[in-house]
C-alpha cells in the first residue's frame, strides 16, 4: 500500500512537470499556449496526489505528516488544491507562472521518502552528476550577466538623477535595454538552475537515498531557488521594473553566492 501511494505521487509529480514546462515558456516567451493543457494535467496530478495521501493516511491510520517528506507532499496537495480554487473562482492564470513549478518541486521532492536501488552503472552517475553542475555554471554565468546589468542599471539611473555625466559612462546602454537584458538573463538562469535543482536532487536522492535531505547544502539550495521563484514572480506577476528588479537580482546573485560556497564539496566528489 505504501508503496503504490508512492507511486501515484511520483505520477502526479510527473502531471505537474507539465505545468513547470509552462512556467519556464511564459518566462521566457512572456507568453505561452500551455496554461489549459498544464491546467488539465495538474487538475488530474492534484486527484492522483489525493489518492496518495488518503492512501497512506488508511494504511497508517494517521495522517501523513510523521517525516518532512511526507508533510513537504501534503503541503504541495493543500497549495495545488488552494490554487484550483482560486482560479476556479477569479480566473487568475498568473499565478500558475509561480504556484505550478512550486507545487512540481514540492511534490518530487516529497516522493523521495522511500529510498530506491543504488546506479545502474558508474557512467550514469557520473553523467547525471555531470549535468547538474554543466547546468548549475551555466546558470551562474546567467546570473553574473543579469547582477552585471543590474550594477549598471543602478549607477546609470543615479547619474541621471544627479544629472552628471561622466567619461567612464558615458557608452552605457539605454535604462531600458539594461531592464530587458535584466529581464531576459534572470529567465535563462531561472530556467538553468531549476533543471539543475531536479537533477541534482534526483542525483542525490539515489545516491543518498533519504538521507540526501538532510545534507545543509541540499536545504540552501531548495532556499535559494526560493528566491529565484520569487524573483520571477515579482518580475512577472507583479511587474517589477528599474531599480526593484535590479536590487532584488542583485540580492538573490549574492544568495547564490552562498549556495556555491556550501558546494564545494562537489569537487571532491568528482575526484573520487
Amino acid at each position: 500500500m505504501v508503496e503504490m501511494s508512492t507511486v501515484w505521487m511520483r505520477v502526479a509529480a510527473l502531471l505537474y512537470s507539465i505545468g513547470l514546462l509552462h512556467a519556464i515558456l511564459t518566462v521566457l516567451r512572456r507568453q505561452s499556449r500551455l496554461f489549459r493543457p498544464a491546467l488539465a494535467f495538474f487538475s488530474v496530478g492534484v486527484v492522483l496526489h489525493m489518492v496518495s495521501i488518503v492512501e497512506e493516511t488508511v494504511w497508517m491510520r494517521s495522517l501523513p505528516l510523521h517525516n518532512f517528506f511526507e508533510s513537504f507532499s501534503t503541503c504541495a496537495f493543500l497549495i495545488a488544491l488552494l490554487f484550483l480554487y482560486v482560479y476556479w473562482r477569479y480566473r487568475i492564470e498568473s499565478l500558475g507562472i509561480f504556484l505550478f513549478p512550486l507545487v512540481f518541486i514540492m511534490t518530487l521532492v516529497g516522493s523521495m521518502g522511500t529510498p530506491v536501488g543504488h546506479w545502474s552503472s558508474p557512467a550514469l552517475r557520473d553523467g547525471l552528476l555531470l549535468v547538474h553542475i554543466a547546468l548549475v555554471l551555466l546558470g551562474y554565468a546567467a546570473l553574473l550577466v543579469m547582477a552585471a546589468s543590474s550594477v549598471l542599471y543602478l549607477v546609470h539611473e543615479q547619474l541621471l538623477k544627479n544629472k552628471r555625466r561622466s567619461a567612464s559612462f558615458q557608452g552605457l546602454p539605454p535604462l531600458g535595454t539594461l531592464d530587458n537584458l535584466i529581464s531576459q538573463a534572470m529567465a535563462i538562469a531561472f530556467v538553468l538552475i531549476t533543471l539543475a535543482i531536479i537533477v541534482g536532487a534526483i542525483w542525490g536522492f539515489v545516491e543518498w537515498g533519504t538521507r540526501w535531505i538532510r545534507e545543509p547544502k541540499i536545504a540552501i539550495s531548495l532556499v535559494t531557488w526560493g528566491f529565484y521563484l520569487a524573483m520571477v514572480c515579482m518580475r512577472s506577476i507583479a511587474g517589477w521594473r528599474g531599480r526593484k528588479a535590479a536590487l532584488m537580482a542583485i540580492a538573490v546573485v549574492f544568495c547564490s553566492a552562498l549556495t556555491w560556497a556550501a558546494h564545494v564539496g562537489l569537487r571532491n566528489v568528482l575526484i573520487r
